[in-house]
């Protein structure tokens, strides 16, 4: 017995070395198999992730276990291996893995897709699918939409908020002074005093609002949303004041309202102090930047579509005028000419400079059409990427455009996310967080280009284009121009709440590859630049005109 026990600390330790030196392998299996299948070798990647498979330590690797063989039932697909496929899926299946969707979706499996085995895999995916999305989100509290709901669903509703928040929210330790409990208890009458399911809505997105971050928030229902309207124009916050941005119906420009007019007042009360007052308590945001951005751009002018705003204006003379503006409503809006927006442009600017604008990171087009222009791209002296409209979408879309950018692997960023343990609680255990390692994103193309690249930043690039703007920093590929990003990316959960809304919590911190951190604060650029009100006005692009400078200077 003495001796047994002796041993019990060595095999602990022997087992530790065993795992470790296992998670290095899978690591490195992985990162090849990976880049083996974007070389079409799918017989070689499924080799690596059969290594994987046949070592005892994967079985105690829940997640990876069920990752690596979905791998490799993919990789047998392609190869042509039906059996070995439905084998390696099956084994997947009865592991945990459950998304049915994916697996429907994921022209990897096309190849067995109609085998009988692949069908009846599908089925208990499905199954499970469907069962753990019950659980999370059961139809009790999806009720449909009336003009004011029943009480007893108003109070379910914020207790959803409350609750799914409570137990994933990333960010409660930048809200020290938050009794999130209390803030519960004292928004119960206010709730139960709303007359109405908009003002119920508008009640639950102040709520969450004071959670101060991006990614987390209320979405009104449709016909919440048909309620509410907007002007046909669009604000611009420069320098601490707004300006008319754009005007959109011809008959405002008749009435004397023109780009580069600046709003005073609203409805008679000073721009600012309605901003303040007004809009953004219902403003979910993570940093000053970000929030002056949804609350003087995006927000503003909102309001019931049967109620006209009207606008005291000043014009670069000082003359005053007010004006009043009716609210319309999207479809309205959308009648008026303007500008296509696009998900991406690129023209060649003087200097042989590359100007590729990526708006969205939300359509995988995207990437299709950076690699159509590439060979035209390729021939430019440098690129200048602006992503300073880019709100986001996949993080995977930005990384797929700046691996072309290099010829070596690069990080993505590390995160975080709470890893909640009923039974560690009742022990009296601290909380604990699940840390994620970066990705590492390999080099796509024969020939990466190799020139001088800088990256145009401000206040509304947001989410995955924030991902792009951190991997693109720590890949050191070149200078970030502008202001400093919105600070707020991360995984938001959806789900849904009474009378047809939803709403969504952030889940995940993320920071640099180096542990250095943007949420919160915004990725900063190397070289600042802010728009200035008389650029604006005269129709200059400050911060571009800055990148264009810093590309060409000589030495």
């Amino acid at each position: 017995m003495r001796f047994i026990v002796l041993l019990l600390p060595l095999l602990g330790l022997v087992q530790a070395q065993d795992e470790d030196a296992f998670k290095k392998l899978l690591k490195q299996n992985t990162v090849k198999a990976e880049q083996l299948y974007q070389q079409k070798e799918y017989v070689k990647a499924a080799a690596l992730l059969e290594q994987l498979r046949r070592d005892p330590n994967l079985a105690r690797m829940e997640d990876e276990r069920i990752s690596v063989l979905y791998d490799l039932a993919c990789n047998y697909s392609l190869a042509g291996e039906k059996q070995k496929a439905i084998e390696a899926l099956r084994e997947s299946v009865a592991a945990g893995w459950a998304d049915a969707d994916h697996m429907r979706q994921d022209s990897d499996l096309d190849n067995i897709r109609q085998e009988p085995e692949y069908k009846q895999i599908y089925a208990e995916a499905e199954a499970r699918m469907k069962a753990q999305r019950a659980f999370w989100t059961s139809p009790a509290l999806s009720t449909p939409y009336r003009d004011d709901l029943p009480e007893d669903e108003k109070i379910a509703g914020l207790s959803r908020l409350w609750s799914e928040a409570k137990y994933n929210f990333a960010f409660f330790d930048r809200l020290p002074g938050l009794d999130w409990d209390a803030l519960y208890l004292t928004y119960i009458p206010k709730i139960r005093s709303t007359k109405s399911t908009l003002e119920y809505y508008q009640t639950l997105a102040e709520f969450y609002a004071r959670l101060r971050d991006g990614h987390t928030g209320v979405n009104y229902p449709n016909e919440v949303g048909a309620l509410l309207g907007y002007p046909a124009v669009t604000t611009r916050l420069i320098e601490g004041r707004v300006f008319i941005d754009a005007v959109h119906d011809p008959g405002l420009k008749e009435q004397g309202i023109f780009q580069g007019l600046e709003v005073i007042a609203v409805d008679g009360i000073a721009v600012k102090d309605y901003g303040k007052e007004r809009v953004a308590p219902r403003i979910g945001s993570s940093t000053p930047q970000d929030l002056d951005v949804r609350t003087y751009e995006w927000s503003l002018l909102s309001g019931p579509k049967d109620t006209p705003v009207e606008l005291t204006l000043i014009d670069a003379t000082g003359n005053t005028l007010k004006r009043t503006l009716p609210r319309l409503t999207q479809d309205e809006r959308a009648k008026f000419p303007r500008a296509p927006w696009k998900r991406f442009e690129f023209r060649m600017l003087s200097g042989g400079i590359a100007y590729v604008v990526l708006n969205t990171f939300g359509d995988d087009n995207v990437v299709k059409d950076f690699e159509a222009a590439l060979p035209e791209i390729e021939k430019s002296n440098a690129i200048i990427f602006d992503i300073r409209a880019n709100g986001g979408g996949s993080s995977n879309i930005g990384y797929a455009i700046l691996a072309y950018l290099t010829d070596k692997p690069f990080l993505t960023s590390q995160w975080s996310t709470r890893d909640y343990r009923p039974s560690f609680r009742a022990w009296g255990q601290r909380e604990k967080w699940y840390r994620g390692e970066p990705e590492t994103f390999q080099p796509r193309g024969s020939h990466p280009y190799s020139k001088p690249v800088a990256v145009l930043t401000s206040a509304r690039t947001g989410s995955a284009a924030e991902d792009f703007a951190v991997a693109f920093d720590s890949m050191k590929r070149g200078k970030i121009v502008g202001e400093p990003t919105g600070g707020s990316t991360g995984q938001p959960l959806f789900f849904p709440l009474p009378g047809g809304g939803s709403a969504r919590v952030c889940t995940k911190h993320d920071r640099y590859p180096d542990g250095k951190e943007f949420m919160g604060v915004g990725v900063q650029p190397d070289i600042p630049v802010h728009p200035t009100i008389a650029d604006f006005r005269a129709g200059r692009d400050t911060v571009l005109e800055a990148a264009l400078h810093t590309l060409t200077a000589k030495p």
